[in-house]
């Protein structure tokens, strides 16, 4: 029985340490996730940003000013 006993606390054991593992991946990879999302939202703000202006200079540049006011 004490053998029974000893070789499953040793599968639990191998068990655990085999989870541990595999949660400090997966926790590695949520980390690297997060830092690519962030610098995506910062990308895409700045493309955006870029857009905006752009829009706007073409909207300027097609508003010509009356004739009255040249």
């Amino acid at each position: 029985m004490a053998d029974e006993n000893s070789r499953r606390f040793d599968k639990l054991e191998s068990n655990l340490a085999h989870l541990e593992h595999q949660v400090e991946q997966l926790n590695a990879v949520v980390v690297e996730q997060v830092k690519l999302l962030e610098r995506l939202k910062k990308e895409v703000q700045r493309q955006s940003t870029a857009m905006q202006t752009l829009e706007l200079d073409r909207i300027q540049s097609n508003n010509q000013k009356p004739p009255h006011y040249q």
